[in-house]
């Protein structure tokens, strides 16, 4: 029997993800064996500083100290929530599984946006979520908030704010889906490209460990994330910038809504592209293209 140690960020939510991966690997491997370690990332140890300050500090916020802990042979396997990996490869390691996706609809907690009023102030400090608030509720106030899934919770009693922006996949991996009180139209309000993925990442040289992981890959997951991300790429964008990316697979084509809003709400440019599913790649760089034939550079620069 093999044994092979599987690490994450330490965070409940990034536990949870880890327990869903082992839960398939070990049904479909059972000879194998499964050891749990933890990982401290930039964005856990620092809960105060934004993930804007954070991503341009080269710190990797979320993924990076996994990432290294998988090159420095402290893991075998990494567990990533897919947005929080950057589009460039790191070198050395390759995504070995993207498994079935779960909710990609963000949520919001605490009221709804029909009942948003001017001055109300919901927390957010992710700049594309700040940006379609203000764009659906203008007058709304973007509070910044930082921390895991629990705690924002708990921020928005205790600071008495009227709402938060969270990613619904969270809150149903945690058990929390009863503080939902409305979902957002992906359609209306896109979510972060890869929202409600999980990567799997092993060494590139570790090739049959990748076989053994490869048993919890969905390709439908691979191919709208694929196109979603490769929008991102080419925009330059990550968690700190106003992307938003919504990806659906339909008769073996991938269809594209990409949006990117101004952190003031005040513009919004929108686009959409279709293309073969073996290629999703193809469709988010013809959206990113689309995109920027429409001025979007303007508006990511404007929002920097």
């Amino acid at each position: 029997m093999s044994t092979w140690r599987i690490g994450s960020r330490a965070s409940r939510l990034a536990q949870t993800m880890v327990a869903e991966v082992l839960d398939h690997l070990s049904t479909a491997h059972p000879e194998h064996a499964w050891v749990r370690r933890t990982i401290m990332s930039a964005g856990d140890q620092d809960r105060t500083s934004s993930l804007r300050d954070l991503a341009s500090s080269g710190a990797g916020v979320f993924a990076g100290a996994v990432e290294q802990a998988l090159l420095d042979g402290e893991i075998d396997v990494a567990v990533h929530s897919l947005k929080d990996l950057p589009t460039a490869t790191t070198p050395g390691t390759v995504v070995a599984a993207i498994p079935r996706r779960h909710e990609v609809r963000d949520a919001l907690c605490g009221t709804t946006l029909g009942a948003l009023a001017p001055g109300h102030r919901v927390g957010t400090g992710a700049p594309r979520r700040v940006g379609q608030l203000h764009h659906a509720c203008p007058g709304a106030v973007a509070v910044p908030i930082r921390g895991n899934v629990p705690p924002r919770l708990r921020q928005m009693r205790e600071r008495g704010l009227a709402g938060v922006v969270l990613a619904a996949a969270g809150l149903h991996r945690l058990g929390l889906q009863e503080s939902i009180t409305e979902y957002l139209d992906p359609t209306c309000w896109p979510p972060s490209p890869a929202q409600g993925a999980i990567a799997v990442q092993v060494r590139t040289a570790d090739t049959a460990l990748a076989r053994v992981v490869a048993a919890v890959h969905d390709e439908e997951a691979a191919a709208t994330t694929r196109a979603e991300r490769a929008l991102m790429k080419i925009l330059g964008g990550g968690c700190h910038v106003p992307i938003g990316a919504y990806a659906t697979t339909r008769e073996g084509r991938v269809h594209l809504l990409a949006q990117v809003t101004s952190t003031d709400g005040s513009t919004t440019i929108r686009a959409e592209a279709a293309g073969s599913a073996e290629h999703p790649e193809e469709v988010g760089e013809y959206a990113a293209q689309q995109l920027r034939e429409k001025g979007v550079e303007a508006v990511l620069a404007s929002s920097a």
